[in-house]
């Protein structure tokens, strides 16, 4: 596809134009050995190549959370959880407002992924209308194979269109191998798009296998997401039905005991053995219901990609502008410092800017929480680390190895940076060892797509929207006792109690502006009134929304007038931020159709109104 010209490749266009894979692929596959679509042992009229296509669509599952600016951040960033951190230019999502338009640069590692969802995820799309269409044309061994393959294509579809629809809205809808090049593309309604793919997954439930080789879509994971869907469609028995499944159906059950590879170190805990990427997969880890592979051991099986790259992302620049009391520089980065700080937290450079909301305001109260014990390495805040660098020891500070300070008694900071600079973090999640690098930036290893503690939390929020707040109460406890948190009652559930244990238990693991958008339009559905006393409506979604209103209320970046980087930027949101805007170049290659720009954004006066039934073949 290298060969298409430049007006294509960030259309809609290019991600439909071929009706088959292309002939030589780059990206490594999850299980199994890279080659040609079109080989005679890998052709498409067989299960095994209609399963190394679905192995493409895994690893495009994966990518979201591995590299250089991981895709995740954009996910994190257009949230309450976090920020752009990345203080010393222009560009990065800060100024939201000027740099969040259709024609910028909406794909780039250091500015924003907007781009590459929209590209990638319809790239998924066609992979899984690709091994749709070609079922007929295969000789199975049995018909539950055939099923298997099929319930999975469907899942990989309805992954895609979940998320787009949360990130997009109206988008257009594509249920078809496309066998030539389209310029004729329509958006299709929000809300049709996500009753085609609840019927996809009830459909795909029976068909996948309920148990799979690491890193495969199993019938959890379809239950996993189905959840999601009844929830945003306001179906929310439904949503109580399908995490159930899950929930009791015996395949899965919470990790609550010592395992894995650091088990005989006695003062951690199960929450660090939960997040340690050899742990991810291991048999015996009844959580993790989807979980990506990544693996240096891997690599001649494809299992292999470009490392976590998590510590680089989501880890302060600690080893930069900070300063001793007697004003010395304070940090070292050097791996072989007596006190090689590197080595135990990583190169940071604070992309992933945890908010205050994330980092502080949900621990209040925390008492004996696992997820934020400093005394075991859990959680590490700034004033844990020490003053280490090398010369400060040569002239015989007195600062050297001990802990940091943010200001002198008379209230002089220390730091100058303390966007990027100054932070906490969840060690137990972010720490990947990474042997291939002199100065760790995150290396390989699994990581979690859906986890069990989720599926809780999803029932959690069905309950209570279904005003059974004493069942939500219980499965938030659920996930609280195993981290030893204090309990609940039902008097405090309310959608933020529920926002909260999300941002505590799956930091960097959820999409959070995908699923704060979801409960926007659960709100917006239901005309339901928020704890913040705000009800809201479908009618001006993009100018009035929960997403918005939340993000104002808990964080302390978009909401603090005058906060500038020391670059000179600003932070400003507006509430059509929900929706992301359509990149420009797939609006302007559709000549012969209407993909509408979401509302806020040039170009959105010339919509039209999107298509209402189910797309037929073509159209």
């Amino acid at each position: 596809m290298k060969n298409i010209s430049k007006k294509y490749r960030y259309s809609v266009v290019l991600l439909f134009v071929l009706a088959c894979i292309p002939l030589s692929c780059t990206k490594e596959f999850l299980t199994q050995e890279p080659k040609s679509f079109f080989t005679p042992e890998n052709a498409l009229n067989t299960p095994e190549g209609l399963n190394a296509v679905l192995s493409q669509a895994l690893t495009g599952i994966r990518a979201e959370f591995y590299g250089d600016g991981a895709p995740m951040i954009t996910e994190n960033i257009f949230s309450e959880v976090a920020i752009e951190g990345t203080t010393d230019k222009a560009g990065p999502a800060q100024d939201l407002n000027a740099q969040i338009l259709p024609d910028a640069n909406l794909n780039s590692s250091n500015f924003n992924r907007i781009g590459w969802f929209w590209e990638e995820f319809y790239e998924g799309i066609k992979f899984a209308n690709t091994v749709i269409n070609r079922l007929d044309d295969a000789d199975f061994e049995s018909e539950a194979q055939r099923n298997d393959i099929l319930g999975r294509a469907l899942f990989h579809r309805a992954y895609r269109y979940y998320r787009l629809t949360h990130q997009f809205g109206d988008i257009p809808f594509i249920l078809e191998e496309i066998s030539g090049p389209r310029l004729d593309f329509v958006s299709t309604e929000r809300d049709v798009i996500l009753r085609k793919i609840q019927e996809d997954l009830n459909m795909a439930v029976p068909m996948v296998n309920e148990t799979a080789a690491g890193g495969e879509v199993t019938r959890g994971a379809v239950l996993h997401l189905l959840t999601k869907v009844n929830l945003a469609l306001g179906d929310f028995d439904e949503a109580i039905a399908s995490a159930s499944q899950v929930i009791d159906g015996g395949n899965y059950d919470l990790m609550r005991n010592r395992f894995g590879v650091d088990e005989s170190i006695t003062d951690k805990d199960v929450t660090w053995d939960l997040h340690q990427v050899e742990n991810k997969s291991l048999p015996g880890n009844t959580e993790g219901i989807l979980v990506a592979i990544d693996r240096l051991e891997f690599r001649d099986r494809g299992a292999f990609g470009s490392g976590t790259s998590i510590m680089r992302q989501a880890v302060p620049l600690w080893w930069r502008f900070i300063n001793t009391p007697d004003g010395q520089d304070g940090m070292s980065d050097d791996p072989l410092a007596d006190i090689p700080l590197v080595l135990e937290v990583g190169r940071g450079i604070g992309r992933n800017r945890g908010t205050r909301y994330s980092t502080i305001d949900v621990w209040e109260d925390a008492n004996n929480d696992q997820r934020h014990n400093r005394n075991n390495g859990n959680w590490i805040d700034m004033e844990d680390l020490v003053y280490n660098e090398p010369q400060l020891l040569a002239d015989g500070n007195s600062f050297y190895g001990q802990n940091l300070q943010l200001y002198l008694p008379d209230g002089t900071p220390l730091c100058s940076d303390t966007i990027r600079n100054w932070y906490g973090f969840p060690q137990y999640k972010l720490f990947v060892e990474d042997p291939t690098a002199t100065r760790p930036s995150g290396g390989h290893g699994d990581w979690y797509i859906y986890r069990l503690a989720e599926t809780y939390l999803l029932r959690a929020e069905a309950y209570f929207w279904n005003n059974n707040n004493a069942m939500a109460a219980a499965d938030v406890n659920a996930v609280r006792q195993r981290a030893e948190a204090d309990l609940i009652d039902a008097s405090d559930v309310n959608i933020a109690t529920i926002l909260d244990e999300r941002a505590r238990e799956l930091y960097y693991e959820e999409p959070r502006n995908t699923e704060l958008t979801r409960i926007a339009y659960i709100f917006a559905r239901t005309g339901r009134t928020s704890y913040l006393g705000t009800s809201y409506s479908l009618d001006n979604f993009s100018q009035s929304n929960f997403w918005f209103d939340r993000i104002m209320d808990v964080t302390d970046f978009y909401n603090v007038p005058g906060l500038r980087t020391i670059f000179g930027v600003a932070f400003t949101m507006s509430p059509y931020h929900v929706l992301w805007p359509v990149p420009a170049p797939a609006i302007n290659a559709n000549t012969q159709g209407t993909i509408n720009q979401n509302e806020g954004y040039p170009g959105a006066e010339n919509n039209i109104p999107p298509l209402t039934n189910i797309p037929e073949p073509g159209e």
